[in-house]
């Protein structure tokens, strides 16, 4: 009877470890994150810019809170969060945890007032073509990136109708180079807004 308990014990054991993961594996490399690649590319170019040309306040500005993120992002934070403040519908990327990373492709519509929940990462924002907004190429529809850890939230100028946002965009990234669809600022207005926690609507 002793035998079977010890083996019994072992079994247990060897099951545990080949089912769950250890408490002491390492977290993944923030060096395989793509915002922290981006980040750190965009760093060390205005590093080098800043050792050519001099240090002017803004570019100061810019590498400090580069540094900041890059920081951020290396302390494992994976997802980024967004505020709509615009008074109409907003069309975000993202994805909830656990979902794969096809799903920060997919459109999700985030309505006046909303912010996305924690964990739920919110990759950046569709703006269609004709938005108004000092940060982009209003001639064709663009997508607003933020990078992880970030908390985004975007705003109406009442003066000027322009969408103003809190944080610099990670790039100008025109719609032709991701899946996403050329939509107008009326069809998204018109759409019920995304229960983010439930599946997201199709395209």
């Amino acid at each position: 009877m002793k035998l079977f308990k010890i083996a019994l014990f072992v079994a247990i054991l060897l099951v545990n470890f080949a089912i769950a993961s250890p408490s002491w594996a390492d977290r993944p490399k923030a060096t395989k994150n793509a915002d922290y690649i981006e980040v750190t590319k965009t760093l060390d170019r205005l590093l080098q810019e800043q050792e050519s040309d001099g240090a002017t306040p803004a570019l100061k500005q810019q590498i400090d809170e580069l540094k900041i993120q890059k920081a951020a992002i290396a302390s494992g934070i994976t997802w980024g969060q967004c505020s709509n403040e615009t008074g109409s519908t907003l069309a975000i990327y993202g994805s909830a945890p656990g979902e794969s990373s096809k799903s920060a492709d997919t459109l999700y519509f985030l309505a006046d007032g909303q912010i996305t929940p924690d964990g739920w990462d919110c990759s950046g924002i569709y703006l269609p073509s004709g938005t108004k907004s000092a940060e982009i190429d209003s001639t064709k529809p663009s997508v607003f990136k933020i990078m992880d850890g970030t908390r985004l939230v975007a705003k109406r100028n009442s003066e000027t109708g322009e969408i103003v946002f809190n944080v610099p965009s990670i790039a100008d990234t025109p719609a032709e180079k991701m899946s996403i669809p050329n939509i107008s600022q009326a069809f998204i207005d018109s759409r019920i807004p995304s229960s983010l926690s439930a599946e997201p609507l199709d395209d």
